[in-house]
């Protein structure tokens, strides 16, 4: 079987916003056009195809990304023109930010985005974190400005807050005809058309002449866009300064180009309910968004070496993929998502995993349509798909060539911050919820599990109240679990601020062979400054703890040192001040002692363990808490109250602004202190503002808060 589709006629894009700005509408509109699907569902209706979860439909929101193929002709192309034709994988992704780990596994496999803005409010404050990841990822953008039928739309405001809170690169495309009810069509800047979006759906796209009365504007802004596109060339910026003005076929190679360098996002205009403007969108993923081929070679390790290591996107390289998210599907089991960067994939063949050194037999290969599957024999470089069969591969592990091993660099995932205290209501959901749990654990890297040592109750935490409270949902729907839950807790965590030198012994007689176990550390802060790969060959960094071995002359000897380190992290589990975890530590083995006879694993990592828990003791630990980015936007007469009322809860006022009849108060407030808060917030207000929250940072906490911290923990 060959590959349908030439790597340079494939993008792999995901559809990124700030909640409710309109991805899922605009996806749909993609799905139409493209002819995947021949309905267009609504939000509103609970009918899209790519929010198929119940719990999506209900809240009317997207939850876990779905991945969608589909094939797209440009629309200057003629139909007939098979060569035109390229292939889409497309993600569309969550904008809540208590799902935001959706967003960023998703832009770690993607090759472009489609950032879309709501055409009233401009850029919202899950956009700003959804552009840094994007930016973290090197992943190019075009921008796609929507809403504009409605009323206070401005096409103006929502650019001039990209160029102010995202990027100064980003440049006008495209210009709206009209605004609001009146909202017809969008002038296209590079070309000097207009274009207005007629027949069923707004499916033909009509090119006509640009009215009259924005002939002048056009004219403005199409000088801009093309001294931008220019200085991509220095010889083709010469032949301008000259008087030169390039064909359109040169601008748009320039304009790729700077595209695919992050130097330009291009920001186009319309409303994807109203059916206007989402083909242009489609045909400016085509014209200047990578393909595979396009982007550097994807870099990793080679598992026995430790070399950096690399494959590039092509048939014939060893075979390599990267799994990046697991989901349970209720009719064939457990799906790992994974997408191909090198070589192919046969359904039947064996892949090998470099974290757990095993060989994995690939059932089955599907290709997602959201909840849709097509079975498949083959994939190869570029493609994104799922596999069925694999039993040990979570996410964020490589499947590789056993003769030709890669580890591609893992993705990192935010610490929960909010906890809950879980039990089943009766013996029969014990053991259902168990299994619940862990299948839900393996799905969301955000989503922990853990057990509370003294008191023996089940512990969830998550990124939010919304992301816990779905879980739960989804325990009792999806494995018939009912549950009693308690108040939502603020997962805290402790840290040291100073060093502190200290030895550990373990001795044990008891009649026989002994234990011995004898080792000298010294502890400090954790330098967050220096990256891990420019660590020293004799340090090992995890999140939040650093091992450094300086054992000189065999004090200890070699096969202990790993049973050293696991005791170190045990005995960082336990906090020293109220029993919260420990991270942020840098500890040091620099010398000990060891027996003969008695002397064994054990009794080392203990003495690991009693040593790291005696000098964060002496290191002035302190608690520290989650601090939230809070973003209110309030009608103008409650801005004093709303103000008030966030520096009552510890918050920082940061800043103000006006967006649009409304004021938006930006502040850092601790979590502790914003539970119940939207309720606060509506009565305050007779129910006209609202508010976002993300997570910003851990802080140290108060000596008073911290005091009734541990008090609350005796």
């Amino acid at each position: 079987m060959e590959r349908d589709y030439p790597l340079e006629k494939v993008r792999n894009i995901g559809i990124i916003a700030h909640i409710d700005a309109g991805k899922t509408t605009t996806t749909e509109r993609v799905l139409f056009y493209t002819g995947v699907s021949h309905k267009i569902g609504e939000v509103h209706d609970g009918e899209t195809t790519t929010d198929w979860m119940e719990q999506e439909r209900e809240r009317g929101i997207t939850i876990t990304s779905a991945a969608v193929t589909c094939f797209w002709t440009p629309t200057y192309a003629a139909i007939t023109d098979k060569t035109k034709k390229h292939r889409f994988n497309i993600i569309d992704t969550p904008g809540h930010i208590d799902f935001t780990v959706e967003v960023k596994r998703s832009l770690r496999v993607l090759d472009g985005a489609v950032v879309v803005f709501d055409g009233v409010a401009g850029v919202e404050p899950q956009s700003e974190t959804n552009w840094r990841y994007a930016d973290e990822a090197s992943v190019p953008r075009v921008c796609f400005i929507n809403k504009l039928d409605r009323t206070g739309a401005s096409f103006e405001h929502s650019y001039a807050t990209i160029l102010d809170r995202l990027t100064k690169k980003a440049i006008r495309m495209q210009i709206p005809i009209g605004l609001e009810e009146n909202h017809e069509g969008v002038i296209d800047l590079l070309n000097m058309k207009a274009y207005y979006f007629e027949g069923e759906m707004g499916n033909k796209v009509i090119e006509k002449e640009i009215p009259e009365n924005l002939v002048a504007e056009a004219e403005k802004y199409h000088a801009e866009l093309i001294e931008k596109i220019v200085e991509q060339d220095d010889a083709v910026m010469n032949d301008y300064l000259e008087g030169k003005i390039p064909d359109i076929d040169t601008l748009k190679k320039l304009m790729r180009k700077g595209v695919i360098a992050n130097e330009i996002f291009p920001v186009f205009a319309g409303s994807a309910l109203k059916n206007k403007g989402v083909q242009l969108v489609l045909d400016a993923v085509v014209d200047y968004l990578p393909s595979p081929l396009d982007i550097p070679a994807i870099l990793g390790t080679n598992p026995d070496t430790d070399e950096k290591d690399s494959r590039p996107a092509s048939d014939e390289a060893p075979f390599s993929a990267l799994a990046f998210k697991v989901a349970t599907d209720p009719f064939v089991g457990q799906i790992i998502f994974f997408r191909v960067y090198s070589g192919s994939l046969s359904a039947g063949s064996y892949v090998y995993n470099p974290r757990t050194r095993n060989k994995e037999r690939i059932g089955r290969i599907l290709r997602m349509h959201a909840n849709d599957r097509e079975e498949v024999k083959k994939v190869y470089a570029g493609e994104i798909a799922a596999a069925v069969g694999l039993k040990d591969t979570i996410t964020s592990d490589t499947l590789c060539d056993e003769e030709h091993p890669i580890e591609l660099y893992r993705i990192i995932f935010p610490e929960p911050v909010i906890q809950l205290r879980v039990e089943p209501k009766t013996k029969a959901d014990q053991e259902k919820m168990g299994m619940a749990l862990s299948r839900l654990a393996q799905e969301d890297p955000t989503f922990r599990v853990t057990t509370d040592a003294e008191t023996n109750e089940t512990i969830i935490a998550g990124m939010g109240e919304l992301h816990l409270e779905i879980i739960v949902d989804r325990m009792r729907r999806e494995f018939s679990v009912e549950t009693n839950v308690g108040k939502p807790q603020v997962a805290y965590r402790e840290t040291i601020t100073g060093e502190a030198q200290v030895e550990g012994k373990y001795i044990k007689q008891s009649g026989g062979r002994g234990n011995y176990g004898h080792v000298k550390i010294r502890i400090k802060p954790m330098d967050q400054s220096i990256k891990a790969e420019d660590l020293p060959k004799n340090t090992k960094r995890e999140k939040g703890f650093e091992f450094i071995n300086t054992i000189k002359g065999g004090a200890i000897p070699q096969e202990y040192i790993p049973a050293c380190e696991k005791g170190f992290k045990e005995g960082l589990d336990r906090g020293v001040l109220a029993g919260f975890k420990l991270e942020n530590v840098s500890v040091e083995l620099y010398d000990g002692t060891y027996h003969d006879v008695d002397s064994n694993e054990m009794a080392f990592k203990i003495a690991a363990s009693m040593a790291i828990q005696d000098a964060c003791k002496m290191a002035r630990p302190v608690i520290l808490e989650p601090m939230m980015q809070v973003e209110v936007v309030t009608p103008d007469k409650f801005m004093g109250d709303v103000t008030g009322s966030l520096s009552s809860k510890r918050g920082l006022i940061e800043g103000m602004e006006a967006r649009g009849m409304n004021q938006a108060v930006r502040a850092v407030v601790p979590l502790s202190e914003m539970f119940g808060y939207m309720t606060t917030l509506r009565s305050m207000t007779e129910g006209r503002a609202g508010f976002t929250m993300e997570f910003l940072r851990y802080d140290i906490v108060p000596q008073s808060v911290a005091t009734s911290i541990i008090e609350s923990r005796k």
